[in-house]
């Protein structure tokens, strides 16, 4: 089977949810659109392969899901720990100014004096907002993660196309 090489890992199956088959799963993502309208999911466990999503829906804080041809508590426990992917053109559209995690990771970041401060290496989310981890190169040759809150007062202009976040951020705050 072709795997797609536009794959976008998306969460992880954290374990079994009641008997009959379905898998709960912990997305990287507050907002896992993607998991709930997306029918068709990969997962690497036992290798990658193609699943059929029959059902999505919140649970707390996880997702639980039902996937095709899986219908006992033990099938479902076997792939915990699987890694979950998307293909990206299956993602929703996004509105103007928002953006997917991973279309991020990679961008430089750019003070508002045009210097750059460094690389961001990921996202996480304090509960209030996202944050910008940005992996930092010191004036000393020391590397830095720099912490930056993914909100209107500091983050100035994202321009994915030319992979650059312009932000109102200092290297030593």
């Amino acid at each position: 089977m072709q795997v797609p090489d536009d794959l976008v890992e998306v969460g992880h199956v954290s374990g079994a949810y009641g008997i009959r088959g379905w898998i709960r799963i912990r997305p990287y993502s507050a907002d896992a659109q993607a998991l709930l309208a997306v029918r068709q999911w990969w997962l690497d466990l036992p290798e990658w392969h193609e699943v059929e999503v029959m059902q999505a829906r919140w649970h707390g804080d996880e997702i639980v899901a039902r996937l095709a041809n899986m219908t006992d508590r033990n099938a479902a426990e076997a792939l915990r720990g699987a890694a979950i992917r998307i293909s990206r053109r299956c993602f929703p559209v996004l509105d103007e100014n928002e953006y997917y995690w991973v279309d991020l990771i990679g961008l430089d970041v750019f003070n508002q004096r045009d210097e750059c401060l460094g690389t961001v290496s990921g996202l996480m989310d304090n509960g209030a907002h996202p944050v910008l981890q940005v992996d930092a190169g010191m004036p000393d040759g020391s590397r830095k993660e720099l912490l930056i809150p993914f909100v209107g007062s500091y983050i100035g202009k994202v321009d994915c196309e030319n992979g650059k976040i312009t932000v109102d951020w200092e290297l030593d705050y």
